[in-house]
């Protein structure tokens, strides 16, 4: 072939292969754009589900971005259905991480993110700030006030993160009907709903560590009918005269463990409603607060049963209460098995107390019935109180005694120094001494000749 007929059959060669390559390019950022687009535009999440984005902690696990199903996360745009639809995706795949991104801020309405799940072990992946609206008059009339977080039936899921859950929760707080919030600190008739921030309901095998959680309007955590929940390494913080500000309330929930974690709020660090039982709570700093409180149980004649129950190791301080059981008269049920140990209490007003005479109001009348407070003990409980409450106070029932209370290495101070050292309380208190405590507990009554009703006992 002549020279310059080859030289005219590579420049034809090249030619097509460069208007390829132009073409192809092209294409390509046209689909860019167009997917960029799509998932920019938050009134019409992207249909079907975005892919997974990455994998964590190995390739088996995907990633769902809240970002990639439409959130913004500045903080006022409306962010819950793009979060329905990341959990739905991420719901339906056998290992998945939902991920709420660091550096962003999402505001969601009050929902509720259901299974049963196909994921075994789902991860919910906090890295970001999630908030609530702002304040009773920013929540739509058409949804409950009482719930803001709902994880309904989910088997095996772990939250986690970095991150922060804001409760928003001043405005509620300030309702005219909470305590000490009416005029000249009263309170005053008129609405009063305030949603719990985190609600795990009839769900089991749940792991929540490393998370922030401030400001909720009424309890931070709440797990309700669950199975199987560890609790490891928070943080809780609201002003301590936010009233019903409770750090992590348990009801009809067992095989509890609550870890490492600092509480600091305006109620209980800890509460245990009834039907809880094996719950282990170890290694919590408390306070300021109202302490670490089983109950109050037996509300309206109702039943109650808890047992099994260690609380060890742990800090309270500057607070209203230390380790409590309270009840109401009136109720039926048991308190068992309870194992206070390893306690270190400063200025709490009431270090140890049970209260079986537990009322809101001036105007409780006595009762006939009560829940039974038995086989409770208190072991190395040692530090300070504030003086205006007796170090120990043991208040129970006229018809029903508290039996098999156990003390030993009790050590209470006046947190005030130059005060004489108060005497503790007790009443219809049956148990035992094994060393000799400060201040020392003379009111306690030996157990002979108690009876107790069974029936009333929890089986």
């Amino acid at each position: 072939m002549p020279f310059h007929q080859v030289l005219l059959l590579l420049f034809f060669i090249f030619s097509c292969l460069f208007f390829v390559t132009i073409q192809t390019r092209h294409h390509h950022s046209h689909s860019e754009h167009e997917e960029f687009r799509i998932e920019s535009h938050v009134s019409v999440p992207p249909s079907p589900a975005p892919e997974a984005a990455a994998a964590v902690d190995g390739p088996r696990y995907s990633v769902f971005n809240v970002l990639d199903f439409g959130a913004i996360g500045d903080g006022v745009t409306d962010d819950t259905q793009a979060f329905k639809l990341a959990w739905d995706t991420a719901c339906q795949i056998e290992s998945a991480v939902l991920l709420v991104p660091d550096g962003y801020s999402f505001m969601l309405q009050s929902t509720v993110l259901a299974g049963p799940c196909k994921t075994v072990g789902l991860v919910f992946q906090i890295d970001g700030t999630i908030m609530p609206p702002d304040g009773p008059d920013s929540w739509p009339r058409s949804i409950s006030k009482r719930q803001w977080l709902v994880f309904y039936k989910i088997n095996g899921m772990l939250m986690q993160g970095g991150g922060l859950v804001d409760g928003k929760g001043e405005k509620w707080w300030n309702l005219p009907c909470k305590p000490h919030k009416g005029i000249n600190g009263t309170t005053m008739s008129g609405p009063c709903d305030s949603p719990v921030a985190i609600r795990f309901f009839m769900s089991s095998n749940l792991t929540v560590k490393g998370l922030v959680i401030k400001n909720s309007p009424q309890f931070h955590f709440r797990f309700d009918a669950c199975h199987g929940v560890r609790v490891e390494s928070l943080t809780i913080k609201a002003p301590a005269q936010s009233p019903n500000t409770d750090g992590i309330h348990i009801e009809n929930t067992n095989n509890v463990q609550i870890y490492n974690s600092f509480i600091s709020n305006g109620d209980d660090c800890v509460s245990i409603g009834a039907g809880c039982y094996d719950v282990d709570i170890k290694n919590i700093t408390c306070g300021p607060s109202h302490g670490i409180s089983i109950g109050s149980l037996g509300i309206n004649h109702s039943r109650a049963c808890v047992s099994n129950i260690t609380v060890s190791d742990s800090v309270i301080q500057h607070s209203e209460n230390g380790i409590r059981i309270k009840t109401w008269q009136g109720g039926s049920g048991c308190v068992s098995k309870v194992k206070f140990r390893n306690i270190s209490v400063e200025a709490v007003r009431n270090p140890i107390i049970i209260d079986q005479y537990y009322c809101l109001t001036k105007n409780c009348s006595n009762q006939t019935s009560a829940v039974v407070i038995n086989d409770i003990s208190y072991v190395n409980i040692k530090g300070s109180y504030d003086v205006r409450s007796p170090p120990m106070s043991f208040a129970c029932s006229d018809s029903t005694p508290c039996i098999n209370l156990t003390l030993a290495q009790v050590e209470l101070q006046p947190a005030t120094r130059g005060r004489v050292v108060a005497n503790p309380y007790c009443w219809n208190a049956h148990g035992t001494v094994v060393t000799q405590t400060i201040p020392p507990v003379y009111c306690l009554m030996e157990e002979t000749n108690v009876t107790i009703d069974n029936t009333n006992v929890c089986g």
